[in-house]
């Protein structure tokens, strides 16, 4: 059978497990969707019970159970960034002291402990490995890309000591080149500005991302705002590496990610509180560093290829996700191909740890390279038969029409959908990552003019200005959207085509964030954002066949083809995992019908 190898993240957020059999990725899943704490960071314990019962295995059968990354690089970090900072930070390095020594440097006990609670077993027979962070998001990039060879790009907010690596892959090896060390980190600039625009950090990156598009690149502020953050606070070199005045930072000595005094001195801006209405100043702040990601993120792709002369890159990292910027770099020309991890953050680390232990530590031979990734479409969570989803539907007295012909289902789905129905959509396995891919969606009519704000607020409970993106059968992807390359995981910001757009007056660019959200800007305005681009996923037949046919039966109705595509939750929760926890999101927000595999529900 091969070996078979679990890949472990937990301790810092979105803690995750990730199975492999002789390199064949058997399962991956967030803990989150199990105890239902959004980017929860405890053990997985719950996660590796799926993972085991899906690969049929017990933990004694392992050949390795592989953390993330190694605890003791971690904890060195911590006590140099101490001494080269100190006095300053001294209150918070004594209280996270206990913690750290507690869950990094004891960590093996920490981790053998926690294994036993899983299933009964001799914790200490367990064959435990530790791979390097980066190491991990460079393992999940490269392996199971489709490319022979390839560039490997890693960013993130920091690893053990490293922020960015720069790396090589080739048939099984892996090898990195370069790397940028803490506390200079494009990541932790982002989260700054995600902390200083009044998001979470480690959570509300996307929302400074969608926020951004809401910027004037013409306007006074952006103009200053893009030239203070380049001359005071951050500089970047050619090669793509960079350097933070740490002056104006506090993550380093663990209070908070700035100074908001010398931050909002500097920007004339005091810190936006979370409830606070957006202004056009916000969103110019955040377009300018967002532009900056984007020249950062080409600058080292830049260097990367003059380094490895690849055309093809893998990417992964927590600023892997920044979707645009990904947009940007394969729109520039300089790379034919791009492969990004769908799980590029800290979950996405356990599948890497298994991948790297797999190639590098066991030293396997062979790896499989095809047209496509070896993802499986993300779709490695798990799945739930009829009688479940039956059963559930008792538990909560819902009537239920059971539709075993799925042409059919899918016809009457789709007159739902073209008649302005919010549809939540429960099919097969549940996607490993960030991204609702069509197992675990909801799903809209993009030609309507009120669904965003209504899925925003009334479904979503978030805020008015987020976009949907759209999902596409990928034959008809040209059509809608200047896409350079199939995007499956939603991973890619292209362009709206200007045959789709609405002509807008030659002051829009001025108007203020209300106006410009209520303004029908193409004919497909609930998922074309205010910049005129869209988070595109692709969808093929041969990948997601129910998602594809459903689609391909509204175009067939509509004469259009595609639909919204947003994330099966509620607020401030996880995607939904069991039939009950749709069902009980479905109750809640107000959707109009719920599809659970062959089963259709209409509210009341």
């Amino acid at each position: 059978m091969g070996n078979a190898i679990l890949g472990i993240s937990a301790y810092y957020h979105d803690a995750a497990a990730a199975l492999l059999r002789d390199g064949h990725i058997v399962a991956a899943v967030q803990e989150e969707r199990f105890s239902r704490q959004k980017h929860d960071p405890r053990f997985p314990t719950q996660a590796i019970r799926y993972c085991l019962a899906e690969a049929g295995l017990r933990l004694d059968q392992l050949d390795a159970i592989v953390f993330y990354d190694k605890p003791f690089l971690k904890f060195e970090r911590l006590l140099e960034t101490f001494y080269a900072f100190a006095p300053r930070g001294f209150g918070a390095f004594v209280r996270s002291m206990p913690r750290w020594v507690r869950e990094q440097v004891l960590l093996k006990n920490v981790l053998r402990k926690a294994l036993a609670e899983v299933a009964p077993c001799d914790p200490q027979q367990l064959p435990l490995l530790f791979s390097e962070h980066h190491w991990s998001h460079a393992a999940s990039a490269f392996y199971p890309s489709p490319f022979p060879d390839a560039a490997v790009l890693t960013v993130d907010g920091v690893g053990e000591w490293a922020t960015t690596t720069l790396g090589h892959g080739h048939g099984t090896q892996l090898e990195l080149l370069r790397e940028l060390h803490f506390p200079h980190s494009l990541g932790l600039l982002y989260s700054a500005f995600t902390y200083f625009l009044g998001f979470k950090v480690n959570s509300g990156e996307y929302k400074l991302m969608g926020l951004a598009s809401y910027g004037n690149d013409r306007s006074a502020n952006f103009q200053r705002y893009s030239r203070l953050l380049r001359d005071r606070l951050v500089d970047l070199k050619a090669d793509g590496s960079l350097r933070l005045d740490q002056d104006y930072f506090q993550y380093a000595t663990g209070d908070r990610m700035v100074r908001d005094q010398q931050w909002a001195q500097l920007f004339d801006l005091p810190r936006r509180a979370p409830e606070q209405e957006f202004q056009n100043a916000h969103a110019d702040l955040a377009l300018a560093v967002q532009r900056f990601t984007e020249d950062a993120v080409l600058a080292m792709a830049l260097e990367l290829q003059k380094l490895t002369g690849q055309r093809r890159l893998c990417l992964a990292g927590g600023v892997a996700l920044n979707c645009v910027a990904n947009g940007k770099l394969l729109a520039s020309g300089h790379f034919d191909e791009l492969f990004v991890q769908p799980a590029s953050g800290d979950a996405g680390g356990a599948l890497g740890a298994a991948l790297a232990a797999h190639y590098l530590h066991f030293g396997a031979t062979e790896r499989r390279v095809g047209e496509r990734d070896s993802m499986s479409g993300a779709l490695l969570g798990p799945a739930y038969e009829a009688g479940e989803i039956r059963r559930a539907l008792r538990r909560h007295q819902l009537t239920a029409d059971y539709v075993a012909d799925f042409e059919e289902l899918a016809e009457r789905v789709a007159r739902e959908l073209a008649a302005g129905s919010i549809v939540g959509w429960f099919q097969g396995r549940m996607e490993y990552g960030p991204r609702a891919l069509g197992n675990r969606s909801i799903l809209g009519d993009p030609r309507s003019e009120r669904m965003q704000d209504h899925i925003n607020l009334q479904i979503k409970e978030r805020e008015s200005f987020r976009p949907f993106a759209p999902v596409v059968l990928a034959e008809d992807a040209a059509e809608y959207f200047d896409l350079a390359a199939p995007s499956p995981y939603m991973n890619l910001v292209a362009a709206v085509q200007p045959a789709q757009r609405h002509p807008v007056p030659e002051d829009y660019p001025d108007w203020p964030i209300r106006q410009k959200l209520a303004f029908v800007k193409s004919r497909i305005p609930a998922v074309t954002h205010v910049d005129f681009s869209a988070r595109i996923q692709t969808v093929e037949r041969a990948r997601n066949f129910r998602l594809w046919r459903l689609i391909h039966t509204f175009k067939q109705q509509t004469g259009c083809g595609l639909l919204i595509n947003t994330s099966f939750n509620g607020r401030d929760e996880p995607i939904v995992c069991t039939p009950d926890d749709a069902i009980a999101c479905f109750l809640r927000t107000g959707m109009d019908c719920l599809v659970l595999g062959d089963f259709l529900v209409r509210q009341k």
